[in-house]
C-alpha cells in the first residue's frame, strides 16, 4: 500500500503499488523507492522468505504508482532482502541489501553493498559492510530450518553521510527479543576495503532504537527522510503494539551530534508535529497565491505545477518572502511542445503572454547600471535568482548548470559544471538551495551538481523562478527559515557570522573551537527572530573551565546564559534569566568531554530547555525576536553544529 502526507501527521491512503507476479510468490517485502530522470523505481523483495528470496525492481511515473516490474533480478544470491539505493557524492549508484553468510564467525545474515551499472543491474559483486558480531544480534540461538545453528541477524540497511562520514543504519537480532533494535556502523568512505565499524555492542553501547518491554515491540527496518521544513530529519520505522497484533509505522526525530547519531525514540506518546516551512506551494489551486509577482512571459497553473508557457523572452515569477537565511527547494523541468498543448479547462491563466526581455538592473559601484542577464544568447535556460545577486540556470542547449554571482565590484563570478550526458530537462530535478548569510550551497538532485558559493553581502534577498527563452515548469515550492553551522570550512568565526569573543575563537577541524584561559567570553549570532529552536551539540576540550549557551540574547545583551558547571557528582544546566533562576541536572551518564545535543525552543515569552529528548525545564524571557549565543569561560570548548530553525506559529 501507499499512503502520502504534506505534514507527516495526516495521511491519505492512495492505493497499492504493485500487481503480483505471475508464478504465485507468497512474500513481497521492503519496498523503497529512488527517483531518477522523471522516473521511480521501486526495490524490493520477492520470494518464499525461507530459501529462496531475490531483490528485484520495478518502475513507476509517479510515486502512486501503479509499478511494473521491469523483469530484472538484480541480486544472485539465494537469499537477499531489505534493498537500499544510495547515490554518491560523485553520481555513482550503489546498492545495500542483506544476504546470508554460512561461513562467517557468526552465521547468519548481514549486510553488503555493489556498486550499480544501470538502476536495472549491478556493476560487480557485492562486498560485504557488516556482519553480525555480537549477542544482541543473535536471530535464533537453534535455527531449526538453518541446520540448528546459531544464527545471527543485522538487516535494513539505509545510509547517510554528515560531515564526510558514511553511516549505514541497520536492524539487528529477533523483533522478538528485548535485544532487538537499529543501530549503525561508520565508515570515511563508501567503497572501504573493510567492514565498517559498528557503534553498538549490545553492553556498554546499546542500539539507537530497542524495544520497550510491554509497551512497544520491535523497532526495526528504518529509512530517513527529511520533514516538511527540509530540515529536520525523521527515522520512519515498523514495530510491532504491545501485544503484537498489529504492525505500525512509526516517526521518530533524528539528529547528530558530532559523529553520533541520535533517534530520539521509540516514543509511545503524542509527540510535536514536524516543523514547518514558512512557505510552501503546491500549486494546486485555481490561482496562483498571492505571494508570487509575475513579470513577463505567459504564467498558468496546471497539474500540480507552475508553467511558464512563453518560449520568447524573459520571464520571473517573484516571491515575496525571502531573507538572508534560509532553506529553499524547488522542482523544476523544461516543457515539451506537448506539455505546451494545455486546454483552458486544464490550467489557470494568471499573467498576460509578453514576449519581451525583461531585465533587471542593479547600480554598480562606478554608477553605471547593469543588466542582470549575463551572456543573453548562451543562456537559454530556466532556473532561480536570488534578487540581482545570484542567477542559477539548466541549460538544455550546452547541458550544463550555470551559476553566475553578482561580486562586490559590480563583476560576475561565473561556474559552470556539466551534466550527465542521460540528463532529462524534460523530467523534474530538485534544485536546493541553502542561504546561510553570504554562504550558499547550490545543490541539483542532492547529488547531480553541487556548488559552493560566496555572496557579496549578507542582504535579504527575494527567490525569483526564471526563465529565458524557453517553458519551463516549477513545482513544489519550499522555503523554511533559519540556518545550520556545520563548521566544515576552517577560518575565523567572523567568516560564519559570529560576532565578538575575540582571537580564542576560531574554526577547525570541523568544530567552532573557543578558548578563554582566564574569564568568559562570549560570541553571538543573527539575525534576531522571535519565535525558533535552537540545536546546538558541544563538548568540553581540555580538563577544566566550563562553556555554555545564550538562547535568547536582546540587543543589549541581556537574557539568560546557561553555563555547564558540576552538580551533585555529576553535570548541571545552570541559569538566570530575570527573576528566573535554575539548575537543570544531566543525567549520570553525561561526559563533557563528548559532544552533547542540546534544543532550545522559543515561543513568545517561554524558553524551553532539552538535554537530547529529555526536557530539563523551562525559563520566561523577553517577548520579540532574539539571537544566539555561545560561551567558553576559564578553558577550552568545541561545539559541532549550531542550527536555528524559524517555527512558524
Amino acid at each position: 500500500g501507499i499512503i502520502r502526507s504534506h505534514d507527516m501527521v495526516q495521511w491519505q491512503p492512495v492505493g497499492g503499488a504493485l500487481e503480483p507476479l505471475p508464478g504465485n510468490w507468497p512474500h513481497y517485502w521492503a519496498p523503497e523507492v529512488t527517483y531518477h530522470n522523471g522516473r521511480f523505481y521501486m526495490y524490493y523483495s520477492l520470494g518464499d522468505e525461507v530459501n529462496m528470496m531475490q531483490v528485484r525492481v520495478a518502475v513507476a511515473s509517479s510515486p502512486a504508482g501503479p509499478f511494473v516490474d521491469s523483469g530484472h533480478r538484480l541480486t544472485p544470491e539465494p537469499f537477499a532482502i531489505d534493498a537500499h539505493v544510495f547515490i554518491a557524492a560523485d553520481g555513482s549508484w550503489h546498492l545495500f541489501y542483506a544476504t546470508d553468510f554460512l561461513e562467517h564467525s557468526h552465521i547468519g545474515t548481514g549486510t553488503v553493498r555493489a556498486r550499480m551499472a544501470s538502476p536495472f543491474t549491478l556493476a560487480e559483486p557485492a562486498v560485504p559492510v557488516t556482519r553480525a558480531r555480537y549477542d544482541w544480534q543473535v536471530y535464533d540461538p537453534q535455527r531449526a530450518n538453518k541446520g540448528g545453528v546459531r544464527w545471527h541477524t543485522v538487516e535494513g540497511p539505509f545510509v547517510l553521510e554528515r560531515k564526510g562520514l558514511f553511516y549505514q543504519m541497520f536492524s539487528g537480532g529477533n523483533w522478538q527479543n528485548l535485544s532487538y533494535g537499529v543501530s549503525y556502523a561508520t565508515s570515511n568512505r563508501i567503497d572501504p576495503p573493510d567492514e565498517w565499524a559498528q557503534v553498538a555492542d549490545g553492553e556498554q553501547v546499546l542500539p539507537v532504537l530497542r524495544t520497550i518491554p510491554d509497551q512497544l515491540i520491535g523497532p526495526g527496518h528504518n529509512s530517513v527522510v527529511r520533514g516538511p521544513d527540509n530540515r529536520q530529519l525523521f527515522c520512519v520505522y515498523h514495530h510491532w503494539s504491545s501485544d503484537a497484533s498489529d504492525r505500525v509505522m512509526a516517526i521518530d526525530r533524528q539528529d547528530w551530534t558530532g559523529e553520533r547519531l541520535l533517534v530520539f525514540g521509540p516514543s509511545t506518546t503524542p509527540q510535536p508535529a514536524p516543523p514547518r516551512p514558512a512557505l510552501a506551494d503546491h500549486f494546486d489551486g485555481p490561482e496562483l497565491a498571492p505571494h508570487w509577482r509575475t513579470v513577463g512571459g505567459s504564467w498558468a497553473i496546471a497539474n500540480g505545477a507552475l508553467l511558464q508557457t512563453n518560449i520568447a523572452g524573459d520571464a520571473s515569477a517573484t516571491c515575496t518572502s525571502g531573507g538572508s537565511h534560509f532553506l529553499a527547494e524547488v522542482s523544476l523541468k523544461q516543457v515539451t511542445s506537448d506539455e505546451l498543448r494545455v486546454t483552458s479547462k486544464e490550467r489557470s491563466d494568471i499573467a498576460n503572454p509578453d514576449s519581451s526581455i525583461v531585465k533587471s538592473a542593479s547600480r554598480r559601484p562606478d554608477g553605471q547600471r547593469q543588466s542582470s542577464i549575463i551572456n543573453r544568447q548562451s543562456s537559454i535556460g530556466y532556473g532561480l535568482r536570488l534578487s540581482d545577486d545570484l542567477h542559477i540556470l539548466l541549460e538544455p542547449t550546452s547541458q550544463r548548470l550555470r551559476c553566475m554571482v553578482r561580486q562586490e565590484d559590480g563583476g560576475w563570478h561565473e561556474e559552470l559544471r556539466p551534466l550527465p550526458p542521460d540528463f532529462d530537462f524534460s523530467a523534474y530535478h530538485l534544485l536546493w538551495l541553502d542561504c546561510n548569510g553570504q554562504r550558499l550551497l547550490v545543490s541539483l538532485d542532492e547529488r547531480t551538481a553541487q556548488l559552493q558559493l560566496l555572496l557579496p553581502t549578507t542582504a535579504e534577498r527575494q527567490l525569483v523562478l526564471c526563465t529565458s527563452g524557453t517553458a519551463a515548469a516549477f513545482a513544489g515550492f519550499a522555503l523554511t527559515l533559519g540556518w545550520e553551522d556545520l563548521f566544515d570550512e576552517d577560518g575565523p568565526a567572523e567568516a560564519w557570522g559570529w560576532q565578538g569573543g575575540g582571537a580564542g575563537w576560531h574554526v577547525a577541524a570541523g568544530e567552532l573551537q573557543g578558548e578563554s584561559p582566564h574569564g568568559e567570553a562570549l560570541l553571538t549570532r543573527g539575525p534576531a527572530v522571535e519565535d525558533y529552536e535552537l540545536v546546538v551539540s558541544a563538548r568540553l576540550a581540555g580538563d577544566g573551565g566550563s562553556y555554555g549557551i545564550a538562547p535568547a540574547l536582546q540587543p543589549d545583551g541581556s537574557g539568560p546564559r546557561l553555563r555547564l558547571a558540576p552538580h551533585a557528582g555529576g553535570w548541571a544546566l545552570h541559569g538566570r534569566s530575570g527573576s528566573d533562576e535554575g539548575v537543570f541536572p544531566l543525567p549520570p551518564a553525561f561526559n563533557p568531554q563528548l559532544h552533547q545535543h542540546f534544543r532550545f525552543h522559543k515561543h513568545g515569552t517561554q524558553l524551553t530547555l532539552a538535554w537530547e529528548n529529555q526536557m530539563l525545564g523551562q525559563f520566561t524571557v523577553s517577548a520579540g525576536p532574539a539571537y544566539v549565543g555561545l560561551l567558553v569561560a576559564n578553558g577550552a570548548a568545541a561545539f559541532d553544529m549550531v542550527r536555528v530553525a524559524v517555527v512558524e506559529v
